[in-house]
């Protein structure tokens, strides 16, 4: 139906009315499906998947099609997920998906991901499934994850089918950019952006450079340059692989930034850990001289010094020791920014805890279908916490684990970039195969855990 059926009362009754704004289709089965929406006036029991169905013919459309419906990134998908047919009849397009609500709806009922599509009519369908944000039966990719069997269904069938959410990558698009300081203008974007270049068209003088890295949470690039330039306006060309913009941001009377210097993390950190600094403007160079990292006990550690430019950080190397104490200080002149200021005398602390404190994890993998693999230990909110990348069989070794639960994945990098991709539903691919260890392992303090990973 294009119009939503008026059901009448909302409140508490022995009966409801349904109105319908449509006019019904000559021999078709409708069916109306109240979920958990109906419970009585007591104790509110539910009145389960309660459906009322009805035909505008001399029959009642009887055909099922079931499936489960599971999640590419979590071990559980999430409920209710909406599935959905759309009849493949001579108006059928694969953007109708983005418009048009389709002929069947149901909803997994539980978090094992199964459903049910009854009171069907033979013929040729799309099956697919979405959980939504907005519960509008659109897919909406900004906002939505949705799964899909790529060939077509045909009605009757005895198959099961199963439906793989996932969240599509955008499509790279530029957003507008805008002056946020005196010489300091951000690029934003949304999507891909691996090969993202930003080129000033505009007249400048001689001397003018400019300075470019990533926002470390946002998808935004940081463009900075000098001199300050008085203008209305600076034109700049925007370059992503085959894509091209050209794009003019009006300029304001601004303050110039100051160099502003603080810790990515402080607090308790891991042996393996690096010490990160950033900085508002970017960094361009340092003195390792004026970097002193002192433990508990008043001796120094030597320490080395690198300059992530992609995210403007100074990234601190340094031997640390279990359950000990360190000052990292940079005395005047440690570093030195693109408006060539250097740093006042800055200080940070950090803690290492005992050895014991952590687990440690062995991990053996057998009936590998294939390498690439990326071999990933993530927390309850699926935050990575360990990883390793094999392209042959061997023993995965985990140490300074925090005592808590973790879910551990195996995903198949078919496209060998490094990485988990997500799949695309006007190309018909599928994400690419992440297989979870069947239970939570459970990390202990002073604990070694082996085990076994058979993938099925």
């Amino acid at each position: 139906m294009t119009f939503a059926p008026v059901i009448s009362p909302l409140s508490t009754s022995k009966s409801l009315k349904i109105k319908i704004l449509d006019t019904l289709k000559p021999n078709t089965t409708y069916s109306f499906n109240f979920g958990n929406s109906i419970v009585d006036n007591n104790e509110e029991n539910k009145f389960d998947y309660f459906k009322y169905v009805f035909s505008t013919g001399n029959y009642i459309d009887s055909l099922k099609l079931s499936g489960k419906v599971k999640d590419a990134e979590l071990i559980f998908p999430e409920i209710p997920t909406t599935v959905m047919l759309y009849e493949m009849n001579e108006t059928f397009t694969d953007s109708i998906v983005y418009s048009e609500k389709p002929t069947y709806i149901t909803v997994t009922k539980d978090s094992t991901g199964t459903f049910e599509l009854s009171n069907l009519k033979e013929g040729k369908y799309l099956l697919l499934a979405l959980k939504e944000k907005n519960n509008d039966y659109i897919f909406q990719p900004q906002n939505d994850k949705i799964g899909f069997v790529a060939q077509p269904i045909t009605l009757p069938t005895d198959s099961l089918y199963t439906l793989t959410l996932f969240k599509e990558t955008p499509d790279y698009k530029f957003i507008r950019p805008s002056q946020v300081g005196k010489n300091h203008i951000v690029f934003g974007y949304q999507g891909r952006a691996d090969s993202l270049n930003i080129e000033i068209l505009s007249e400048v003088p001689e001397d003018y450079s400019s300075m470019v890295f990533k926002d470390e949470k946002k998808d935004t690039l940081h463009y900075w340059f000098k001199p300050a330039i008085q203008a209305d306006s600076l034109l700049f060309k925007i370059t992503n692989k085959t894509s091209l913009d050209t794009s003019t941001v009006r300029m304001r009377e601004l303050f110039k930034d100051s160099l502003n210097i603080s810790a990515l993390k402080t607090g308790t950190f891991k042996l393996q850990d690096t010490f990160k600094l950033r900085a508002n403007t970017p960094f361009v160079s340092f003195d390792v001289s004026k970097f002193e990292v002192m433990a508990k006990d008043s001796t120094f550690v030597e320490a080395s010094v690198k300059l992530n430019t992609e995210y403007n950080w100074a990234e601190i190397y340094f031997p640390k020791k279990e359950d000990q104490q360190y000052e990292v200080k940079l005395l005047p002149g440690a570093v030195t920014d693109f408006f060539e200021k250097t740093n006042d005398t800055i200080l940070f602390k950090l803690t290492t805890r005992l050895a014991a404190d952590y687990g440690t994890l062995s991990l053996t993998l057998v009936n590998i279908d294939r390498f690439p693999i990326i071999v990933q230990l993530v927390d309850g909110k699926y935050n990575i916490v360990a990883e390793e990348y094999l392209t042959v069989n061997k023993t995965v070794f985990f140490d300074e684990l925090s005592p808590e639960k973790y879910f551990l994945r195996i995903i198949y990098d078919d496209n060998k970039n490094g990485r988990w991709d997500t799949g695309s539903f006007l190309n018909r691919m599928n994400a690419e195969k992440i297989i979870y260890y069947p239970k939570q392992i459970e990390v202990r303090a002073n604990w070694s855990l082996n085990e076994t990973f058979t993938l099925k």
